[in-house]
């Protein structure tokens, strides 16, 4: 889950977490907290949950707040543990969470019953001690090269975790860094906690406090992996590293990974929030977040300068209208290319502003190539034009053409279960475009004709709020419908692309 703080991913771990106490514990339903409206209705008029199968029972969520913190302790006796799923240690995300105290005990406590119960009567007291810890210090290792869990110390004396740190030995707990125990308590946390929760939808709420961005994305991968078998692992962040390494889990794992964006929601309304595929302009947001000013250092590898009105320091209602038509449709095909509106079509083909030569300089390896329409080139023309100045020309007039194709207003009038009416729609369009033929615009000029066709569209479909002139429309409406499997996408993409 990514978004800006205050977004309302947390709220989301609340509501698990409510739901958990109202039917398995016993809920203490605060309004002043739980409700934003400080309602009186009950817990279930806030929270509804519906499970993709049956729910199960006490262990159906384990939730870790923001708010971690053991900063050292010192176990004196060995005291049976309670069963984890009868537990609530956190009941409100603004909770502290301490932790690693409590699955030291839990540990200690294991071992104890093992040595007396379980344990192999040929093993040796060396083996036993490395099984105790073994998963733990494993993960540690890996997270920490210079770092090795090497015993539980002496639990009925000043007992805590003692380490190996460099060349340091019988390093206590309570020196380790804020960032080393931070990930220590998730990693021990759910070691321990996942012989219980089985079957279980784990949330932790921004796992990145005290990491730099490097750890972040390794701690998840560790994480990822400690997962038991039909278990969920929900992450609410702003960390780089996070998204990072949930896009290589992604690729690596298809349909394993699931990014929800939590930016720009209005909840005063009903939301409904679909998985959304990390593309660029995704990526670029969660950047933004966490980097400010700065993610605007992240570069692409690829650059695709084209026409439309350069972004200025004041930005006009059709600015870069082009590239983010194309950054719209080929986002999720092509995520590492950038999309540039830079003037007409001479001063694109011309590099007016100085675009294509400046940035192979800044950034070594990036490619850059210019796009125009086609207007009224002959087809010796766009070849020459890529030949010697390395100019790619649209096959059609001007993106009006693709946008504002058949196939694209017969999709959108499927989806809006309208299809009879597009019978009814192409008429408009055949009127549009021989009134723009009437005004002296050439046979082929969609442009002339799309403020016409937007108008009879939302009118006949009865659209509101999608823009207020054909380019908005097309932005808002017609950009996004414009996918693989599609004829018009597969020309645009060899168009630009060069690509089948």
């Amino acid at each position: 889950m990514a978004g800006p703080n205050g977004s309302g991913k947390s709220s989301i771990f609340d509501a698990f977490s409510v739901w958990q106490q109202a039917n398995n514990h016993g809920l203490n339903w605060d309004s002043s907290y739980h409700s934003r409206t400080l309602s009186g209705a009950a817990w279930n008029n806030h929270v509804h949950i519906e499970f993709h199968t049956p729910n199960s029972g006490k262990k159906t969520f384990y939730l870790r707040s923001a708010h971690r913190n053991d900063p050292e302790f010192q176990i004196q006796n060995i005291g049976r543990q309670s069963n984890p799923l009868e537990e609530m240690r956190v009941r409100r995300m603004i909770d502290g969470d301490s932790a690693v105290s409590q699955n030291y005990q839990r540990l200690t406590s294991a071992a104890f019953e093992d040595a007396f119960d379980r344990m192999d009567e040929t093993q040796t007291l060396k083996q036993f001690r490395a099984a105790s810890i073994g998963e733990i210090g494993g993960a540690v290792s890996r997270l920490f090269p210079n770092l090795k869990l090497e015993t539980l110390g002496n639990p009925l004396e000043d007992g805590t975790f003692r380490f190996t740190k460099a060349t340091t030995k019988n390093f206590s707990y309570k020196n380790l860094s804020g960032g080393e125990k931070a990930a220590f308590d998730l990693l021990l946390d759910m070691i321990v906690k996942r012989r219980n929760f089985d079957d279980t939808v784990f949330g932790i709420d921004e796992p990145e406090t005290h990491l730099n961005t490097r750890l972040q994305g390794e701690l998840l991968g560790e994480l990822y992996g400690l997962i038991p078998e039909g278990s969920q692992l929900w992450i609410s962040t702003h960390s780089i590293g996070m998204m990072r390494k949930a896009r290589e889990l992604n690729k690596q794992y298809p349909n394993q990974v699931i990014f929800l964006d939590f930016e720009g929601q209005n909840y005063d309304l009903p939301v409904v929030m679909n998985a959304i595929t990390p593309t660029r302009i995704f990526w670029e947001r969660v950047l933004h977040v966490a980097l400010d000013d700065l993610a605007e250092l992240v570069a692409p590898s690829e650059i695709v300068l084209c026409e439309g009105n350069p972004r200025g320091p004041v930005a006009g209602k059709n600015q870069e209208h082009d590239a983010r038509c194309y950054e719209c449709i080929f986002s999720d095909e092509f995520p590492d290319t950038k999309f540039i509106s830079a003037g007409n079509s001479k001063e694109v083909a011309g590099d007016r502003l100085t675009f294509a030569a400046a940035f192979p300089k800044i950034i070594p390896g990036i490619k850059i190539f210019r796009l125009i329409d086609r207007d009224d080139h002959s087809p010796q023309d766009a070849i020459e034009l890529n030949v010697k100045e390395g100019v790619k020309t649209l096959s059609k007039r001007h993106i009006e053409s693709y946008l504002y194709d058949e196939e694209v207003l017969a999709s959108l009038y499927l989806n809006k279960g309208q299809i009879l009416g597009f019978i009814k729609m192409q008429a408009a369009l055949d009127r549009a475009l021989a009134d723009s033929r009437a005004r002296g615009y050439p046979v082929d000029d969609v442009k002339s004709a799309a403020s016409d066709i937007s108008v009879f569209v939302k009118g006949d479909l009865q659209m509101t709020a999608v823009g207020n002139d054909q380019m908005a429309f097309a932005r808002n409406v017609l950009a996004p419908i414009i996918k693989p499997g599609m004829q018009v996408y597969a020309q645009l993409k060899k168009d630009i692309f060069n690509l089948p």
